[in-house]
């Protein structure tokens, strides 16, 4: 096993910035998570440490080898792509144990590294079919399989959830993580799902326009956010932002009239632009006359929650409610905001102020 730097790397395709100035650490044996919108960059950077881009400037290290010039052949790094990439006319037996066959590893040695593998991942009954006979679960486990058998010192993952049913996904998270668990291989895995990220990492790294906006663990991103971006992209449902300017006594009056309070202890000078977050399950449900009066626009019950979309005032918003509601579309409720959990951002900077 060993950890990967990311030192000032700088990325550019047709003479636009890709990746400015990015650094990361990633210790021996980490979970690392690469999330955020498409473009910011997360392909690029995964690709790059595979070999499958080249370094404009910085550099990049596996343990102490630098690797900008080595080739991925090389690299003892093993990925896992979003396609599975497997050899359609080879039986699964086969694609898991190419890989040693080209580095002349004798057949009898091949087969029990095979068998072992098979082990781990359940495939020991699927052996001699072919790729087009197995479900997208059972490629997937193939795939991963045929980057386990090199016994690499990281384990590179593109979204290699996304082209499966929602049902499997979450059938197959679980895997990954208990896979992670049991080899303790340095990982890094780009996602465009949040909540594969938030399930799986041990660190989570928030990309945009080629930039870190912050790295931490699930929870540090999800309780402080660092800025308004993060805020709004970590969670699902997403935070709400609502903007407004700061008052004197320790409020905020929204842009539409409302009157909400801040954080205990933060102080700003009024008239401060100011986005006021709060998370959907931290919007308590009450009665119309107990709380912020809003309008119901659409519900969506999920079984153990309903996620409730609402205006209140001019903006939108939603809340989360663990309890079966009687509401319909158009019916009025209040929204109390559970005030120890609130977010107070600059609008400006988006910078966190609490």
């Amino acid at each position: 096993m060993a950890s990967i730097s990311l030192r000032h790397l700088r990325k550019h395709y047709a003479g636009q910035a890709v990746l400015h100035e990015l650094s990361l650490e990633i210790a021996d044996g980490e979970f690392v998570a690469l999330v955020g919108p498409s473009g910011c960059g997360k392909s690029t950077l995964l690709r790059m440490v595979a070999g499958l881009e080249a370094v404009d400037e910085g550099e990049i290290l596996l343990g102490t080898q630098r690797l900008n010039d080595v080739a991925p052949r090389e690299r003892n790094i093993a990925m896992v792509f979003q396609n599975y990439a497997l050899y359609p006319h080879m039986s699964v037996a086969e694609n898991l144990g190419f890989a040693l066959r080209l580095q002349g590893v004798r057949p009898a040695l091949r087969k029990q590294r095979v068998d072992d593998v098979a082990a781990i991942l359940n495939l020991q009954g699927l052996l001699e079919r072919r790729p087009a006979q197995l479900s997208g679960g059972q490629r997937q486990r193939v795939a991963m399989g045929r980057a386990i058998i090199r016994e690499p010192q990281a384990f590179l993952f593109d979204e290699p959830l996304s082209n499966l049913d929602a049902k499997l996904r979450v059938q197959m998270r679980t895997e990954i993580k208990a896979l992670h668990q049991r080899l303790g291989t340095t990982t890094l895995y780009v996602t465009h799902d949040q909540i594969e990220a938030m399930t799986m990492a041990d660190r989570i790294v928030v990309l945009k326009d080629g930039r870190i906006e912050q790295a931490g663990t699930p929870l540090e991103l999800y309780d402080r956010p660092r800025n308004a971006f993060v805020a709004g992209f970590i969670g699902s449902p997403a935070m709400n932002l609502l903007a407004g300017r700061a008052q004197e006594g320790g409020r905020v009056l929204t842009d539409d009239g409302l009157l909400l309070p801040m954080p205990p202890g933060l102080a700003l000078a009024p008239g401060r632009a100011v986005w006021l977050g709060v998370r959907p399950e931290h919007l308590e449900v009450t009665s119309a006359d107990q709380g912020l009066r809003a309008k119901v626009q659409v519900l969506e019950p999920t079984g153990a929650e309903t996620q409730i979309a609402a205006r209140l005032g001019g903006q939108n918003v939603i809340a989360v409610s663990r309890e079966r509601v009687d509401l319909r579309p158009g019916s009025t409720l209040g929204l109390r905001p559970l005030i120890s959990q609130l977010h107070v951002f600059d609008q400006a900077s988006g910078a966190r102020l609490n």
